[in-house]
């Protein structure tokens, strides 16, 4: 990852764009679609920008861009097409301290700008760090087609009970698996289908209801990694992982597939083969209890098939020995999947 991606609240700051193009228009509805206050730098402006002004909330300066014009600017967008003014204004920001962005000039820009798909609250943004724009913009079309026009109502909705819900349910991992309840239940599908009132009454019934003993009861899934690639996981495994507290990982699951855990799970990492500080297989089967006793979701990440050459079938009995709910999520096997990457070999043929 070459930059931070980050989401940046610009109600009621100040923003600039300089030029009067169609490339500047686009960043002016971006702008104000974020509630920032905007003036626009040009001595000529194109239609939509005139419409806009005259809609109110965007200060017109005609004439050309001068440094101080960048003063006061939480953010600042330099749109001219001409390589010289924007250089400039690209400068002026960098000297003033202000982020600058200078269109389809990633290298004489501070922060580059994604492609949107927009389901306010719900913003997802896809960069390419400026080097292919285009193919930002198809993995957005094709995200679009993916995600439900009412994704945006569904934030809204689940945030109006937000505080009864942390009143009912104090305790984070319990608060944590309801909301997972909630977006994967009936509620959340009838507010994705605009039956917003219907769902209040049910969300109010479901809040007050007493926290269900299972959801403070701990789990362990033995997960197969497969040989390491990060697309060969399967689905059950990429939720499975997605859901977890504590993640109990060695050197066969390398970076790019704890990235799938979410952030704040804990990694407990049992050590390298043949190493003197590799945790022993008793003390990885007492880990895998203890943290499932104290009600959280424990991954034990193996490579390939967790039931193959990997000593699952030892803890899976130890496991179910200690009373732990335990499942088992099958992965491709190093054995499968490495010829399935071979170059195939030429066919003989007998003449």
């Amino acid at each position: 990852m070459n930059a931070l991606p980050i989401f940046v609240r610009l109600q009621g700051r100040h923003g600039l764009v300089v030029g009067g193009g169609a490339a500047a228009a686009a960043k002016l509805r971006l702008l104000l679609s974020a509630g920032a206050e905007v003036a626009v730098v040009a001595p000529r402006i194109c239609g939509e920008i005139a419409d806009l002004v005259r809609g109110g909330g965007v200060d017109l300066v005609a004439r050309g861009f001068v440094g101080g014009d960048v003063a006061g600017r939480a953010i600042v967008f330099a749109a001219t097409g001409i390589d010289a003014v924007d250089e400039r204004v690209a400068e002026s920001a960098r000297a003033a301290g202000v982020s600058v962005n200078v269109v389809d000039r990633p290298d004489a820009s501070s922060f580059t700008m994604p492609a949107i798909v927009d389901r306010d609250p719900i913003v997802i943004a896809i960069s390419t760090g400026g080097t292919a724009p285009i193919l930002a913009r198809e993995i957005r079309a094709r995200l679009e087609c993916f995600i439900p026009a009412g994704l945006g109502a569904l934030a809204r909705f689940a945030g109006s009970f937000r505080g009864a819900v942390r009143a009912v349910i104090p305790e984070p991992v319990a608060r944590r698996r309801f909301w997972e309840r909630f977006f994967d239940g009936p509620i959340a599908a009838d507010v994705l289908a605009g039956a917003e009132a219907g769902a209040a009454e049910r969300m109010l019934a479901l809040v007050n209801r007493p926290v269900p003993p299972e959801s403070r009861t701990g789990s362990v899934a033995l997960v197969g990694a497969g040989p390491g690639d990060p697309d060969l996981l399967t689905m059950r495994a990429l939720r499975v992982l997605r859901q977890a507290d504590v993640v109990i990982h060695d050197n066969l699951t390398g970076p790019g597939i704890l990235d799938h855990a979410r952030r704040d799970a804990e990694r407990i990492f049992v050590g390298k083969p043949k190493s003197p500080n590799r945790a022993s297989q008793d003390r990885i089967n007492r880990l895998m209890v203890d943290h499932a006793r104290r009600g959280r979701r424990v991954v034990r990440l193996k490579g390939g098939d967790p039931l193959l050459f990997a000593r699952g079938g030892e803890e899976l009995a130890y496991l179910r020995d200690a009373g732990v709910a335990v499942t088992v999520v099958p992965g491709v096997t190093a054995a499968l999947a490495e010829p399935s990457e071979a170059e195939p070999a030429p066919l003989a043929v007998a003449v």
